[in-house]
């Protein structure tokens, strides 16, 4: 098998599994059809060549399949063959590659008239052609037109060695052009692969430069060799190329910033927007991320904090970057930014500029978290406090109130019967008496409520250990509690004072009542500005608690103070943990 036949049968399965794969797709049936009909029609001219068939049908049949690639690029990707342009396009290719293949003398120029009408396809398409369109067709003809150049470079290096016939260009070119069937893929049913104005502009810069200093190294050498009558030895052609090397960095460079210019528009300076952005990011997410993309000419940035939107900045786009945002090891939420066109990924000075000022950011999300937290305190704190004063209300209403009106009227009745009915008035003072000791009892049940005397009489270890010193079950067993806390434990605010106590009890309670315990344990120390109380007993606490009352209540009262609270079985009995900021 010769080397042309090999690399047509290559590009025979290359372009009909492309055509394949197009045709299922919406886009570019018209196109994929011919692709398909043009591989398989190489294919099997390929074939009966190989098989020594009849040899003009065979060269006819894969000449005619090459004919229908030209024809399925022309018609790429939504183009009609009976519309004018597709019609009149369609009919120079085909024309032109049948005079090619009857007249072998005239393929160069007719190849030139293909390449040129292939050309100007690709400029009406992507001038008038939609989004979609003018991305498929970007795909298409970068990979296209950067197969034909490796080949020209080849074929020049080829002949610039003098390489002859041991080297077959028709079969390099034929099997470089296999590659552009896939790219008509990619176009068609994955464009957003990635961004390909990134890689046309990365493609722009490479074949500039290189046949740039190609040019520079050939007219170098050229002129010295004319200087000097002869040609030149290696060494010299080696520094030549050394030196040469030195500037093709500083070329690329330039180059990417004037296509990135030219096809993209001003970037902007690194240093510039990270010192514009510290002095613009505040409190508003929006207004943050506005200068974000304002700074870096970005098409889209979003705040997302646990998986949700938080706030967005410009349109969406495809390719994305994410950047965790975090405070030493809390992290707090991420930045989402798109990628500006022409960009595969974010550049170093990007980056760099992000990192700057994602703990900005991050401070701003952490301010909304605690102001969050601060308004959801502030109102739990309003409805305990409304809903204590609820309670005062209906207890000194449906309790109190009712014990002083009683006591008004047997007041009322003893002082009329003090001298008709002495007796009958003693027994009414009797009955006051009575009530006004419950009155009294009832007041001091109200006082207890809003803080228990033994805090302002013991302090909050003396109250514990006086409440502990009584504790018993329910059948009247008692319950032995240890109390242990620190010499140097210091003094809390009245808030403070009173949710722990009432945390401790209600525990204490739980222990009492349920868990079935012997002896519990009550341990009150301090640590990091925090007052930590531990509950423990050697009940049999098997399984999650399920959140009663008393655990709401204990977890509700740490929560109003700023504290913590965990309930749950700790393998061998309960235990109850607070934590409450001093």
């Amino acid at each position: 098998m010769t080397p042309e036949l090999a690399a047509a049968i290559v590009f025979g399965v290359s372009a009909a599994g492309a055509g394949w794969f197009v045709l299922q797709g919406t886009m570019a049936r018209t196109s994929g059809a011919a692709l398909l009909l043009g591989g398989i029609a190489t294919l099997a001219g390929s074939a009966a060549i190989e098989l020594e068939l009849d040899n003009t049908g065979a060269t006819l049949l894969r000449s005619a399949g090459c004919l229908l690639i030209p024809a399925a690029l022309v018609l790429f990707p939504r183009r009609r063959w009976n519309e004018p342009v597709g019609f009149v396009l369609t009919i120079v290719v085909l024309a032109s590659g049948g005079i090619g293949v009857v007249w072998p003398g005239a393929i160069y120029p007719l190849g030139f008239v293909i390449v040129t009408t292939l050309l100007f396809a690709v400029w009406w398409g992507l001038e008038r052609g939609d989004e979609h369109e003018r991305r498929a067709l970007t795909w298409s003809s970068l990979v296209w037109i950067v197969g034909g150049l490796l080949a020209l470079l080849v074929g020049f290096v080829r002949e610039s060695a003098g390489a002859g016939d041991a080297f077959n260009i028709a079969a390099l070119v034929v099997s470089l052009a296999a590659l552009g069937p896939p790219a008509m893929v990619v176009g068609v049913l994955r464009p957003e692969l990635v961004d390909v104005r990134g890689l046309v502009t990365r493609a722009i810069v490479a074949a500039t430069v290189l046949f740039t200093f190609l040019a520079v190294a050939v007219g170098a050498i050229s002129v010295v060799e004319d200087l000097c009558g002869r040609p030149l030895e290696a060494p010299p052609v080696v520094v030549l190329c050394a030196l040469l090397a030195f500037g093709v960095r500083p070329l690329e460079v330039l180059l990417r910033g004037v296509v990135d210019q030219l096809l993209f528009g001003d970037r902007p300076d690194a240093l510039t927007a990270a010192t514009s952005l510290a002095d613009r990011i505040g409190d508003d997410p929006v207004l943050a991320l506005d200068a974000i993309r304002e700074a870096l000419v970005l098409p889209y940035a979003s705040l997302r904090v646990a998986g949700k939107s938080l706030a967005t900045s410009g349109s969406e786009v495809t390719h994305t970057r994410v950047l965790p945002l975090r405070l030493g090891n809390d992290l707090w939420g991420e930045v989402v930014v798109g990628l500006r066109p022409g960009d595969l990924g974010l550049s170093p000075a990007d980056e760099d500029v992000l990192r700057i000022v994602a703990p900005l950011l991050a401070q701003t999300l952490r301010a909304r978290a605690l102001a969050s937290d601060l308004k959801e305190s502030r109102g739990a704190a309003i409805t305990a406090i409304e809903d204590e004063r609820r309670r005062l209300r209906r207890d000194i209403h449906d309790g109190l109130g009712p014990t002083l009106s009683g006591v008004a009227f047997s007041a009322d009745a003893a002082r009329n019967q003090v001298r008709s009915a002495p007796e009958r008035a003693e027994e009414l003072l009797l009955d006051l008496r009575a009530d006004t000791a419950g009155a009294i009892l009832e007041i001091r049940r109200l006082v207890e409520g809003l803080r228990p005397p033994a805090l302002d009489e013991l302090g909050l270890v003396g109250a514990v250990r006086q409440h502990a010193a009584a504790l018993h079950t329910d059948g009247g067993a008692l319950v032995q509690v240890e109390v242990t806390t620190p010499d140097d434990l210091p003094e809390v605010s009245a808030a403070v004072e009173v949710a722990a106590y009432r945390i401790v009890v209600e525990a204490l309670t739980n222990v009492a009542r349920h868990a079935h315990a012997t002896r519990a344990w009550v341990d009150i120390t301090h640590r990091d500005e925090h007052l930590h109380v531990e509950v423990r007993d050697d009940g049999h606490s098997t399984g999650s608690w399920t959140s009663g009352v008393g655990v709401k209540s204990m977890r509700e009262r740490a929560e109003q103070v700023g504290g913590t609270l965990s309930a749950g079985p700790a393998g061998d009995g309960g235990l109850v943990e607070a934590t409450i900021p001093l």
